[in-house]
């Protein structure tokens, strides 16, 4: 029995009691790793189709179907046991007797385990106490599982090994695979929306020359056939716009983003967005679509308010919408008299002990006032409309005031889940605001933009007057299930190894 701990590793008694049921299995003749798997149905649809007995139908003895899924409780009484299994779409009392199974009830006995994945085939009936169960008559293990299950009663309490072993989460705690399965009903939603609107799919690189469409820290890889270092995709926003420039007029891309930054409650290194570009239109029409978005998506969902940390939010339309200015003055409490008044501002943030830099503009100033004072405050979906132009080193100026960008973001429940604005079509004006952020990155700025000559050239050509905008998708998950944690969205979050201040 020894031999387990050379088998797999972190092996332990309870690991090698069960590779000893393992080797017994195959000396029965039997393969614990089976694949001659027949299965007629899920085991909610066992339930389905099984509705008459719960309204007083006889049972059919002769009504045998085959069910499969991991065995998660098992009660042996003598010649008879009960058990429970479970797949994806819920869970099934099996009745099993030696009456039926012989001497292959005894060898199970000895052999089976909760973990176990196994094969049943019976025939439906309700117990004495009313519970619709599958009475065996052939059983067999697909896929013995050499470790075993947490306790059942305790589940995974652990926050830290729910993110790292997720499948053992998923397993043991009922509701996270809801969870998840719901984070794919966004998507769905998402998705027949836009393509419901004219909106074409496309894909853009995710290997990046030059890091682009975001500030950002990039992760940086190299490319060993053309001996060059590449960037993961820190935003698909400037090849998105090549496109726009090259004739499509609507499109959108589901996508993976990568950003070289910390991890919090809200931020994952990689992450989901829904991104796309609409010519011919402005940010207040992505504005108006973004509120039939909701719409749409809530109804699909059934949904149209959520608990989200503590605060109640109604996700009807229309949203409320304020201006830049008019948000640090009526939730920041900062004076009017103040919001041009770089020096103003800046007493104001070192009072309260916020960052600012000796040369920071005003925009700069109120960025970090506004992060601080404003945003988390911003509970009920709301559009911020207006934004500082230092800020927007891609948005379109506004006409009647070149300070401003004509940008929105949308927040709900204290956090940004959406940025658009119309799109910076000019390559002058472009230039020279990258010529800006490649001084900012000189100065020592990580996360200022790099020079991408390429777009310039293609902006040169002529882009037609477009309104563009990204959406979290991790983010509206997190309140849409009510999930206190990106961690709790995502089925792989990044995790900190193993020594370094986390449980393994």
């Amino acid at each position: 029995m020894r031999q387990g701990r050379e088998l797999i590793p972190d092996s332990n008694s309870y690991v090698e009691g069960r590779i000893g049921k393992l080797n017994k299995l195959r000396e029965l003749g039997e393969n614990p790793f089976n694949n001659d798997v027949r299965r007629d149905m899920s085991l909610a649809r066992f339930r389905e189709t099984h509705a008459d007995l719960l309204s007083g139908a006889e049972k059919d003895e002769g009504r045998v179907v085959s069910v499969a899924g991991r065995l998660k409780l098992l009660r042996v009484m003598g010649k008879v046991s009960f058990a429970q299994i479970a797949d994806q779409s819920g869970s099934l009392q099996l009745y099993i007797s030696q009456t039926e199974l012989g001497s292959r009830y005894d060898d199970l006995k000895k052999i089976i385990e909760v973990g176990d994945i196994i094969e049943a085939a019976g025939y439906g009936f309700l117990t004495k106490t009313g519970e619709l169960t599958l009475h065996i008559k052939t059983l067999k293990i697909l896929t013995k599982s050499i470790r075993p299950l947490p306790e059942k009663f305790h589940g995974i309490q652990d926050v830290e090994l729910r993110s790292r072993q997720r499948y053992l989460d998923l397993i043991m705690n009922e509701g996270v695979r809801e969870n998840f399965i719901y984070r794919s009903r966004i998507i769905s939603s998402v998705r027949n929306f836009f393509e419901k609107n004219g909106f074409i799919e496309v894909e853009t690189p995710m290997l990046h020359p030059i890091p682009g469409g975001a500030n950002a820290k990039p992760f940086v890889t190299h490319h060993n056939a053309l001996n060059v270092d590449r960037f993961l995709r820190i935003a698909p926003e400037l090849y998105l716009k090549r496109l726009i420039v090259g004739g499509f007029e609507a499109i959108y891309e589901i996508n993976r983003c990568f950003r070289n930054e910390g991890m919090d409650s809200t931020h994952n290194p990689e992450f989901t967005m829904v991104e796309f570009y609409w010519a011919y239109h402005t940010y207040d029409d992505l504005i108006a679509l973004t509120e039939k978005l909701f719409a749409e998506l809530t109804e699909a969902l059934g949904v149209k308010s959520v608990s989200f940390r503590g605060s109640d939010i109604d996700l009807s339309s229309p949203f409320k919408r304020l201006s830049y200015d008019q948000a640090l003055v009526e939730i920041g409490g900062i004076a009017e008299g103040s919001l041009n008044d770089a020096a103003a501002l800046k007493r104001i943030a070192l009072d309260l002990h916020i960052a600012v830099k000796e040369d920071d503009t005003i925009g700069r100033i109120k960025e970090a006032l506004f992060d601080r004072l404003v945003e988390p405050n911003l509970i009920a979906p709301t559009f911020i409309t207006q934004f500082p132009i230092e800020i927007s080193p891609l948005a379109r100026r506004n006409d009647r005031n070149l300070a401003l960008a004509d940008r929105f973001e949308l927040f709900i429940g204290g956090y940004e889940i959406a940025n658009g604005f119309s799109e910076l079509n000019d390559p002058i004006d472009q230039y020279s605001r990258f010529k800006e952020q490649v001084s900012k990155k000189e100065g020592g700025d990580e996360e200022g933009m790099f020079m991408d000559e390429d777009y310039i050239t293609a902006l040169s050509y002529g882009m037609p007057p477009t309104a563009g905008e990204g959406i979290g998708i991790d983010r509206l998950a997190m309140i849409l299930t009510g999930s206190e944690t990106i961690r709790d969205v995502l089925l792989f979050p990044a995790m900190r190894p193993i020594g370094e201040g986390e449980k393994s």
